[in-house]
């Protein structure tokens, strides 16, 4: 059984993809600062596979720290790296937060793949490296224009230390340049549940139909768009966690065409932040308090994927609707709401 270790486990979409992990047979190892999650997370991976992973709680921005995790972990087969900050927002408020944090666990992560002779790599990128692109969908061959925030930069700086590690010949790569992803487990025991104020859209929209928030803020409606809110690729975590065990498969049965390979994960279908809402409403029949706010340093306009890379040559589609996620994710905020009681 080959194990795999998986850095930000007990986080959003590192928890899914643990889950679809174990289910294919997997032996995984989660590595968490826990910084913006909980390690009940590991109970809930738990009761849904009826395996518990290992979980070592540990800040890979330390070199010690990560040596000591990965040498408790045992013999490792492939690592998939979710660990790092997110927020579009936070990252343009402080910067050099998001590259110390981001950039600083990578290296160390490489490096003790690099000692421990771990050469598959699976790392949890995003769109944001295409900053505002002139031609849409974009394709993994698409220019990467300057990234709008910080957060995006890291990632695209992260992309550049991955491919110089590869062209040593001891570490293979996939990145994932996933769009945005939405939605929760149909168990509604994992999903996403950030600490403090939300700064992704579906959540704020749940949390707010819950009656935890007052309002939803929607960010610009100026831009040029449909309706003048911004539009994005909107993925099923569930779909996004799947194409992650592909992407490690395809490494470990040696299908990988180059060291270092790149795919676009989306539906290949933009939509607005309006649809969103409007799709919310419609889907669960719940009322929504939303208000137009400026716009959000650090936002891209619009962006979607083309996806028939990922779909020809990982074998992989997304296949959950935009009313699926938004209902997965409802749900998920009740179960929240039940387990809180």
């Amino acid at each position: 059984m080959k194990k795999i270790l998986v850095t930000g486990g007990t986080g959003y979409i590192g928890s899914h993809t643990a889950v679809e992990l174990i289910q294919k047979g997997y032996q995984v190892v989660i590595i968490d600062n826990l910084s913006n999650s909980r390690e009940s997370v590991v109970d809930s991976i738990e009761k849904i596979t009826g395996v518990r992973p290992q979980f070592f709680k540990a800040d890979l921005t330390n070199e010690e720290e990560t040596r000591k995790a990965f040498g408790d972990s045992g013999k490792i087969d492939a690592v998939i790296h979710f660990a790092a900050f997110k927020a579009v927002g936070e990252s343009v408020a402080d910067p050099l937060l998001y590259y110390k944090n981001n950039l600083f666990s990578l290296v160390n992560v490489l490096r003790q793949m690099e000692e421990k002779k771990i050469s598959h790599f699976v790392f949890s990128s995003s769109c944001t490296v295409y900053g505002q692109p002139e031609n849409l969908p974009v394709t993994e061959h698409s220019e990467l224009s300057p990234p709008q925030s910080p957060y995006g930069n890291t990632k695209k700086i992260s992309e550049e230390i991955i491919l110089d590690a590869t062209k040593k010949g001891a570490v293979k790569a996939i990145a994932l340049r996933y769009f945005n992803p939405i939605g929760a487990h149909a168990s509604g025991l994992i999903g996403e549940l950030p600490n403090g104020t939300p700064n992704n859209l579906v959540p704020f929209i749940t949390q707010t139909a819950a009656g935890l928030r007052e309002k939803l803020r929607v960010f610009g409606d100026d831009y040029n768009t449909s309706d003048g809110t911004c539009v994005r690729d909107y993925i099923h975590v569930v779909d996004l966690s799947k194409a992650h065990v592909t992407a490690i498969e395809r490494l470990i049965n040696n299908q990988n065409k180059e060291a270092y390979e790149i795919f676009n994960l989306g539906t290949g279908r933009g939509n607005s932040v309006m649809e969103v809402i409007n799709t919310f409403i419609k889907s669960t029949g719940v009322k929504l308090n939303y208000e137009i706010a400026p716009r959000r340093p650090g936002d891209v306009e619009k962006i979607w994927s083309d996806t028939r890379y990922a779909n020809e040559e990982l074998g992989w589609k997304a296949e959950h609707s935009l009313e699926e996620s938004l209902k997965s994710a409802w749900n998920w905020e009740l179960c929240l709401k039940k387990m809180q009681k």
